[in-house]
C-alpha cells in the first residue's frame, strides 16, 4: 500500500472520510498548537466492544442507567478527537483545530495540560487485550494523515496515555503493540 493511499484529507480539522459524531466537550486551543499525539483505549462498559455508550459519552448524553458502573461517569464532561472501534471504523468528535477534553492532568516533556496541544485518538479495547487488525491498520492511516496536516507531530511526539499521565493512567496498555506501530510509520514516511 503506497502513502498516498493512506492519508486522509482534512478541512478545518477535520479528516475526510470518517463519520462525525461531534461532541459538545471541546474548546479552542490557546495556541492553535498541535505538536503531540495520544492513544488511549476505552471500553463502556468495562471490556465491552460495540456498544453506543462510547459516542454517547462523549456527545454528554450518556444513560447513566444503563449500567451500574455508569455512575462514576455522572456529569462527566470528555472527549477525545477519535475512536477506533474493534473492526476499524473510524469516528471523529472534536475538529482537531479545537481542543478535546481527553488528557485530564498530563505534562509532556515537562510541559503541562497536553489537551492544549494534543490530539487524541480511542482505541476501543482495554490494557489487557491485544488490539484488531483493522484498528492498526486505521491507527496507521489517521496518524500519517495528522503528520502530514500538523508539521510540529513526529515520531517522538507520539505517546500513549500512561506516559503522560503515569500513575494515574495505564492505557493503551501493554498489549499495544507499540514496535509494529512505529516501525510502519517509519516505513511509510519513508516512502
Amino acid at each position: 500500500m503506497t502513502k498516498a493511499k493512506l492519508i486522509p484529507g482534512f478541512e478545518l480539522g477535520w479528516a475526510d472520510g470518517v463519520k462525525r459524531c461531534v461532541s459538545p466537550h471541546f474548546n479552542a486551543r490557546p495556541d492553535g498548537e498541535v505538536s503531540l499525539l495520544v492513544i488511549h483505549n476505552i471500553s463502556l462498559p468495562a471490556g465491552c466492544f460495540g456498544t453506543p455508550y462510547i459516542d454517547q459519552l462523549f456527545q454528554g448524553c450518556l444513560d447513566i442507567a444503563a449500567d451500574p458502573s455508569f455512575n462514576a461517569l455522572k456529569g462527566l464532561e470528555v472527549s477525545a478527537h477519535y475512536l477506533i472501534r474493534r473492526d476499524g471504523e473510524v469516528i471523529q468528535y472534536v475538529s482537531c483545530d479545537e481542543r478535546a477534553w481527553h488528557a485530564g492532568v498530563s505534562s509532556f516533556r515537562g510541559r503541562p495540560g497536553c489537551n492544549d496541544f494534543a490530539v487524541g485518538i480511542e482505541l476501543e479495547g482495554t490494557d489487557n487485550q491485544g488490539y484488531t487488525e483493522p484498528q492498526y491498520q486505521h491507527l496507521l492511516r489517521l496518524t500519517l494523515g495528522l503528520m502530514a496536516r500538523y508539521p510540529m507531530l513526529n515520531l517522538d511526539a507520539i505517546v500513549g496515555h500512561s506516559d503522560i499521565a503515569p500513575g494515574r493512567k495505564t492505557d493503551p496498555g501493554d498489549c499495544f503493540d507499540w514496535s509494529r506501530y512505529k516501525r510502519e510509520l517509519t516505513l511509510n514516511l519513508s516512502l
